[in-house]
């Protein structure tokens, strides 16, 4: 079983030798885990921990929380994506002022080296730190040959041509374009949240529709999704519309899904749901009567159980 450690002070003595990637991890995408399992590979080969350090919050959401991204992953759901690499360790750093301020040769000197015995580190070319985002792969590597550990810089890996980054997942996502996204995510992109208070939402889900509680993380573009909904460990069918509802006059920010197979099931408030997005049908659209738009979302759901037939 993977092990957290949220600070430098749980690490046990002598927690060394390692071999790591650092990173925000965000969506742990497939360039991720590419790096990640030659972090794996090589720590088995030395007889070392394979690492992963990363930072709680987000450094941009701590720099420049105002124009911070949205995130594809809250870290629970990170660290557990984490955790089926294969790596055997987690060091969540938190990301404050003193993190920010820290010079790129102190992190390598107290953090990687003295704390973490750091022997190997395999990060992407894109890779910074320090203060200021002072240093790269460059000054990673005679940091490495000075106080004794390689580095393996990565190239981005791609699909279907398009380099994968966890920016270009996001823009993906916020564009609505699902089929992108699960390329580059080797899975559908997906929201946990927990149910909204509503109708139905008691001790049992009665009605075949359910809101998502408010979100932080990030959400797809305006419109109507095929997506699945798992509830309570029940998996169903569902069209989701992700929207202000303009039909109905004033408009109300919601994220409602009409389950296609329903059945009740048990819930509450707290119920953990998963909300998976696996096709955009179309945008949203201010329908001029509650009729037309009823008659749009017959044909919306028609659509989703033929994409569910289709993929069986």
């Amino acid at each position: 079983m993977i092990s957290i450690y949220r600070s430098l002070d749980e690490l046990p003595a002598g927690f060394g030798p390692s071999v790591a990637s650092i990173g925000n991890f965000d969506g742990v995408h497939l360039g991720h885990r590419e790096i990640l399992s030659a972090v794996v590979a090589e720590a088995r080969a030395l007889g070392a921990r394979a690492l992963a350090i990363t930072f709680e919050p987000h450094p941009e959401q701590f720099l420049r929380p105002a124009n911070a991204p949205r995130l594809l992953t809250p870290q629970p759901e990170r660290l557990r994506l984490l955790g089926l690499t294969g790596i055997d360790a987690v060091v969540v750093l938190p990301f404050d002022a003193a993190l920010a301020c820290l010079p790129a040769e102190e992190f390598v000197r107290s953090i990687l080296v003295e704390a973490m015995g750091v022997r190997s580190l395999h990060e992407g070319g894109s890779f910074r730190f320090g203060h200021c985002a002072e240093a790269g792969v460059k000054e990673l590597a005679n940091f490495g040959a000075e106080f004794g550990f390689s580095v393996q810089v990565h190239s981005a890996v791609e699909v279907h041509g398009m380099e994968i980054s966890s920016s270009s997942i996001r823009e993906r996502v916020a564009m609505g374009d699902m089929k992108t996204a699960r390329w580059m995510l080797a899975r559908p992109f997906s929201v946990l949240s927990t149910p909204a208070r509503g109708r139905g939402i008691g001790t049992r889900l009665l009605v075949p529709t359910v809101n998502l509680a408010a979100y932080d993380g990030l959400l797809p573009a305006f419109g109507v999704y095929v997506t699945r909904l798992t509830v309570a460990g029940r998996c169903f069918q569902a069209v989701t519309n992700v929207g202000n509802r303009p039909t109905f006059g004033e408009a109300s920010f919601a994220v409602e899904s009409h389950i296609l197979d329903f059945e009740p099931v048990e819930l509450d408030e707290q119920t953990p749901v998963e909300l998976e997005f696996l096709l955009r049908l179309r945008g949203e659209i201010e329908w001029p009567s509650p009729e037309a738009l009823k008659a749009q979302i017959f044909k919306d759901v028609a659509r989703a159980q033929r994409y569910f037939r289709l993929v069986g």
